[in-house]
C-alpha cells in the first residue's frame, strides 16, 4: 500500500487565527498571497501604496500582528528593505515578511526585528513556514 499526502493541502491548516496582517502592495499576483496568508487564519487588509500601509501599521501597531510587503509591486527587494527601515522600532512590535522575485536565498533571521524574506511566487508551504517565523515569539506566548 502506498499513501500520497500533498504539502500544499497540509500547508494551509490555520495557525495564525485572529491575526490582523496588512499586505502591502496589493497586485493580482498578490491575491494568491493574500488568500494564502488568509488560509493560514489572518485577516487581510490589503492595500497599493506602499506609504498608506506603512502609515496604518504606524499608527496602529497594536492593531497588526504581521506586516508582508509585495516588493515585486513597490520597487524591488532594496525598496522593500527601505520600507521596512521606515518602521524602525515598530518593527519589533510588527513582525514583516519581505516577498520578493529577486530573492536568491530566504531569509528567517532569528533577531526580532528583522524582516524575513521569501522568494516569490510564495508557495503555500513556504508562506507558512514564514508566517510562523515571523510570528513564532508570539505563538510562544501563546502557547506556554
Amino acid at each position: 500500500m502506498q499513501v500520497l499526502r500533498s504539502l500544499e493541502h497540509h500547508s494551509i491548516a490555520p495557525v495564525g487565527l485572529s491575526i490582523r496582517v496588512m499586505l502591502i502592495g496589493a497586485s493580482s499576483r498578490s491575491s494568491i498571497l493574500a488568500e494564502r496568508l488568509a488560509q493560514l487564519g489572518g485577516a487581510i487588509d490589503a492595500v497599493q501604496d506602499l506609504f498608506a500601509g506603512l502609515e496604518s501599521v504606524i499608527e496602529d501597531p497594536a492593531g497588526y500582528g504581521l506586516c508582508v510587503i509585495d516588493c515585486d509591486a513597490i520597487g524591488g527587494l532594496v525598496a522593500g528593505r527601505r520600507a521596512h527601515s521606515l518602521l524602525g522600532d515598530i518593527s519589533l512590535r510588527v513582525p514583516v515578511i519581505l516577498v520578493s522575485g529577486e530573492c536568491e536565498q530566504q531569509e528567517f533571521p532569528q533577531e526580532r526585528g528583522k524582516p524575513v524574506v521569501l522568494r516569490a511566487a510564495a508557495s503555500s508551504l513556504s508562506v507558512r513556514v514564514g508566517f510562523e517565523h515571523a510570528l513564532r515569539d508570539r505563538f510562544m506566548i501563546q502557547f506556554s
